[in-house]
């Protein structure tokens, strides 16, 4: 008999575990794989399937309807919860099952070919108890199947040539969240990095640019909640499908698009995606002059915000034009600047600070750039590459003047807050910039942050976490908010939520998430697993202050002296510039059980404007500190603000 090629509908089921028989020692009891197939065969009758092969763990079986193999497999895993309800745990079937349509060839009864390839390379990335299914699948029964299908976006499976779309069944009895169309907050916009498409590739600082520059435009427009910069760059160069950036980022909606520069000239497309539907609900193509870049800014943010498929109070909203210059050349250096101004490298720090110098003096009153200094000084004390008094002086110079240029410039009362923040100003000063800021602005993360950190000055543990958690929701990639949500989990004794944030986070934030997870365990006793934790920090960044922190503070607990003291030794050399340099030392004293020594560096580091009330305040590691007479003294000196540096 000829060997016959044709499309077919193929659902490979596996099950997952010990498949053998007389589990627990009981040789008369059915196998996990008998009892699966005792399971699947009416199942199968019932949605017209033909049973292909049933060998050891795995049963394939062929559909004419991509409907009945979806609505069979949902079936299969249904029978089987309804069954593990009677069993005990260690008689359970768990069963994972994949689905999809396309060619086979069929020899004699047996199927091999394209369709039985991918359904057996997409069963793995099921769920137990889960269903996956290909986009050919997914296209065939959306509007007919009665569950939700999560996108899990392209992957590329062994021995397929082209990466595949892969859905999931969203269960009933599942935990997972909702579909971006019925969870997300229909007024959350994230604006994807635009793509780079010009001769010169050395031209992506403005293709960032031109993105940033839309997400502060979009900002302003107070009804919307937008994704904060640092967050989406973080999809710069790695194509996800929309649903599934839609679902990570919960955003209703979605803006991307390409830009080119050439000369004097650019040419820039706009797309507005609904992550529910995938529809495009607004696309655009602009080619013009780079003088006219600021027009075509406002014309796009305009009808970014007309195209929203939010409520009515949204779509058509006046969108409020930002404070520019007129001049091209300063503008582009601008530009840079902010490309550079996130990074967390000395070098690139201080190009950033040459860019907005740069600007300023082809347009002294581009209020800005003014602003992009400020925030570059203040990147530079925090990362310990300039002097915390010098990054304090010199950064609040330039916001004072930003807002002399632009009072209504929400970045300068932002700058402010923060430079007051550093330098221990008295909370109704932090107060009143934060809420300036936020009212020009209300989607800039940092203040809230600051906010929460006022917060926890005030005892206010519950508004110190919602506040962060605020933060957290505008820019979830972020290192700093990812690194001051756990802490405020952590000081607020929710310890275990603390440790499952920095667990999820730690593909994102190694360094911070290692160095948290140290002070859980500490706190915990558990001296052995927090020093996996410094060994990990080690690998990381070997000679950060921090981790010179953490290996003396858990050398000195553990008795180790002669480690603990070279730490210290490495902690107080007169030419490091480390901003928290006076509390890391005090630190480890302490957990050498030198109290005095460790509330002589506290008082120093309260004079020098780098004290970490907040941990001292909060951390259960200091509890037995905050005992001391000392301890109050320090706290009646510094009632005024908590730093987040650290």
């Amino acid at each position: 008999m000829a060997s016959t090629r044709r499309l077919a509908v193929i659902m490979f089921a596996r099950v997952v575990g010990d498949a053998r028989p007389g589990q627990r020692g009981d040789p008369s009891s059915p196998s996990p794989v008998d009892q699966q197939r005792e399971l699947l065969r009416p199942v199968l009758l019932k949605h017209h399937g033909k049973e292909v092969k049933a060998e050891g763990d795995v049963f394939l079986t062929e559909f004419s309807s991509a409907l009945e193999a979806v609505r069979c497999a949902y079936g299969i895993q249904r029978a089987t919860r309804e069954l593990n309800a009677s069993l005990p745990s260690d008689r359970r079937i768990r069963l994972r099952v994949g689905v999809h349509l396309g060619d086979v060839v069929d020899s004699r009864g047996d199927l091999r070919g394209d369709a039985v390839d991918v359904a057996s390379r997409i069963e793995p990335l099921a769920d137990d108890g889960g269903v996956c299914l290909t986009r050919p699948v997914h296209d065939q029964v959306q509007d007919k199947f009665g569950l939700p299908l999560a996108n899990l976006g392209r992957r590329s499976l062994k021995n397929v040539a082209a990466p595949v779309e892969v859905y999931k069944i969203v269960m009933p009895w599942s935990d997972a969240k909702q579909l971006p169309s019925t969870s997300v907050d229909q007024d959350r916009v994230a604006v994807l990095p635009f793509v780079n498409i010009g001769p010169n590739p050395n031209d992506d600082y403005f293709a960032d640019g031109l993105t940033e520059e839309l997400i502060a435009n979009l900002a302003l427009v107070k009804e919307l909640k937008v994704i904060a910069r640092t967050t989406v760059m973080n999809y710069k160069k790695k194509p996800k499908h929309v649903s599934e950036i839609g679902r990570e980022l919960g955003v209703r909606t979605l803006v991307e698009g390409s830009v080119g520069k050439a000369s004097d000239r650019i040419r820039v497309t706009v797309q507005v995606i609904d992550v529910a539907t995938e529809k495009r609900l607004w696309t655009s193509s602009y080619d013009d002059h780079l003088d006219h870049v600021f027009e075509l800014e406002r014309d796009i943010a305009a009808k970014v915000v007309a195209s929203l498929p939010g409520t009515p109070s949204v779509a058509g909203t006046p969108v409020p034009q930002l404070s520019q210059t007129r001049d091209i050349q300063a503008y582009l250096y601008f530009l840079e600047g902010q490309s550079l101004v996130y990074q967390r490298e000395e070098e690139p720090l201080l190009q950033s600070l040459k860019f907005f110098e740069r600007a300023i003096e082809r347009d002294p009153t581009f209020s800005r750039a003014y602003a992009g200094t400020a925030r570059a000084y203040i990147r530079l004390g925090e990362e310990g590459f300039v002097p915390w008094s010098e990054a304090i002086g010199f950064g609040r110079d330039a916001a004072e003047k930003a807002r002399s240029i632009s009072p209504d410039l929400a970045e300068a009362y932002s700058m402010l807050a923060e430079l007051s923040f550093m330098a221990d100003e008295p909370v109704e000063v932090l107060e009143k910039d934060v809420k300036r800021a936020l009212r020009l602005n209300p989607n800039l993360a940092e203040l809230q942050d600051i906010l929460g950190q006022i917060a926890a000055l005030k005892g206010d543990l519950r508004s110190y976490v919602r506040h962060i958690e605020a933060a957290y929701l505008l820019d979830p990639l972020s290192p700093f908010t990812i690194r001051y949500l756990g802490r405020a989990y952590f000081y607020s004794g929710r310890e275990e939520d603390a440790l499952a944030h920095w667990k999820r986070t730690l593909p994102l934030d190694p360094f911070n998430s290692y160095r948290g997870m140290t002070d859980y365990y500490i706190a915990k006793g558990d001296l052995e697993t927090a020093g996996a934790m410094v060994n990990e920090m080690e690998k990381v960044a070997p000679t950060h202050e921090l981790t010179y922190l953490n290996r003396g503070y858990l050398a000195a607990l553990r008795g180790d002296r002669a480690t603990a003291k070279r730490m210290i030794a490495k902690l107080d050399a007169p030419t490091e510039q480390r901003w928290s340099m006076s509390c890391s030392v005090g630190f480890i004293y302490l957990a050498l059980g030198d109290v005095d020594q460790f509330f002589e560096y506290m008082f120093a580091a309260l004079n020098d404007h780098t004290l970490q009330l907040s941990n001292l305040r909060y951390s259960p590691l200091f509890a037995e500190v905050r005992k001391d007479p000392r301890f109050q003294q320090l706290i009646s000196k510094e009632n005024r603000a908590i730093h987040t540096s650290v």
